[in-house]
């Protein structure tokens, strides 16, 4: 196996993904205390990045299932699950949970992030890298292809492993413990509203 190609596989994942670290450590931190949210989120990451390769895979083959003038409007989804986290949010706050009903919700099996959600918000953001991936394939030819895919997933694992140990540091469990239910919905919107404003979605 040409270890040229694993490097510059390795690189272009980590220029097109570096963004995805913060993401992920939001949602470990959500999904803190939560039985099972490591299992959903690391799901849910490999179920979007899967998505991605495959559409990038198939138009490098000359398949369009994704036009390009939709991948802007993809910005829709973690635009709305930003607003729906700030709703929640929101309707907890006013509710005023206290310590008790905290540490229910976190006992309940299920809670934190689901992997449908974790899967939309990994394939919104990583649609413009669908761009960059498509010429690279294409001229990598299937061998060189499969190397990529390969080394991309492989490197999911690791950033699922680096948003995880950031969202357990002390110091920025305790920051994410403090503002993350504040910061998700912020990022996510920010990333849907870049998504639609980059993309020239609804005229934007």
């Amino acid at each position: 196996m040409d270890l040229g190609i694993i490097a510059q596989a390795a690189g272009l994942f980590a220029v097109t993904n570096i963004d995805d670290i913060l993401i992920l450590a939001l949602f470990f931190a959500q999904g803190a205390g939560h039985p099972g949210s490591t299992r959903r989120i690391v799901l849910g990451q490999y179920a979007g990045f899967a998505a991605i390769l495959a559409v990038a895979v198939a138009a490098a083959f000359g398949a369009t299932f994704l036009p390009g003038s939709a991948v802007p409007y993809l910005g829709l989804l973690p635009l709305a699950l930003g607003l729906k986290a700030a709703w929640q949010a929101w309707k907890d706050h006013r509710d005023g949970d206290g310590a008790g009903g905290e540490e229910e919700a976190r006992a309940k099996e299920g809670g934190g992030p689901g992997p449908l959600e974790v899967a939309a918000v990994t394939f919104a953001n990583g649609g413009d890298n669908i761009g960059v991936y498509v010429p690279v394939f294409a001229t990598a030819g299937a061998g060189g292809m499969t190397v990529y895919a390969v080394v991309f997933l492989a490197l999911v694992a690791v950033w699922c492993f680096a948003g995880r140990y950031f969202a357990t540091r002390p110091v920025i469990a305790r920051a994410l413990a403090r503002w993350g239910h504040i910061l998700l919905p912020l990022v996510l919107i920010a990333i849907g509203l870049l998504i639609l404003i980059e993309g020239g979605a609804f005229g934007l």
